[in-house]
């Protein structure tokens, strides 16, 4: 790992992870390439502003849960070459039902040069902290559809509430949302803004 790289949770302490390109349960439908361990990499600076982002998240009878922080360049490209593969139907029902695997990219969902990839960026969502429950945010990770979208219509006001409640405890913290996905978010003085890693998780 690179030296201002760690794990998240060896630094910020409290905060749950479920890393999915570890897993089967990503809109890939397997183990992406470069995570060869289910746990969340970053840089201690986004380490630091994620353990204020827990404090206040507690505040407000919330926990984090991660599903992304650093992702190595070989992931990225992996979901390139996934993405001009024939249509077999896996995922596409719970991942991207509107649009085709190409559209993904066209329309901002995923990246050929992620933001993950320079160790300061997250998709992350909130928990009740008396049940353990993720909080209904009206839709899921990676729901590549409008409904993601920052004030998207069709969502209840609970859900819609729980979206802004993440977005002020991040954006308070020190993270840039993206308008396109209602879990991901940038430290805003990231410190490798212009460096690409490749290195895999392990």
């Amino acid at each position: 790992m690179k030296e201002d790289f760690v794990f998240v949770d060896e630094l910020a302490s409290g905060i749950r992870w479920d890393a999915k390109y570890a897993t089967w349960d990503n809109f890939t439908g397997k183990p992406v390439d470069g995570y060869l361990a289910n746990r969340i990499v970053g840089t201690r600076a986004l380490c630091t502003a994620l353990e204020r982002a827990r404090e206040k998240a507690e505040s407000l009878g919330f926990g984090l849960l991660l599903w992304d922080g650093y992702r190595p360049q070989r992931a990225v490209d992996c979901f390139l070459r996934w993405s001009e593969q024939p249509e077999d139907g896996r995922t596409k029902l719970r991942h991207y039902p509107n649009i085709g695997r190409a559209e993904m990219f066209e329309m901002g969902y995923v990246a050929a040069k992620s933001g993950h990839s320079r160790g300061s960026t997250v998709d992350l969502t909130l928990y009740g902290l008396a049940t353990g429950e993720l909080a209904p945010m009206g839709g899921d990770h990676d729901l590549m559809d409008s409904i993601s979208h920052h004030g998207a219509k069709g969502i209840t006001q609970a859900e819609a509430r729980n979206r802004q409640y993440l977005r002020s405890i991040m954006e308070t913290c020190g993270f840039s949302a993206y308008d396109c996905e209602w879990w991901h978010y940038t430290l805003k003085d990231e410190p490798y803004p212009d460096t690409y890693f490749d290195f895999p998780i392990t």
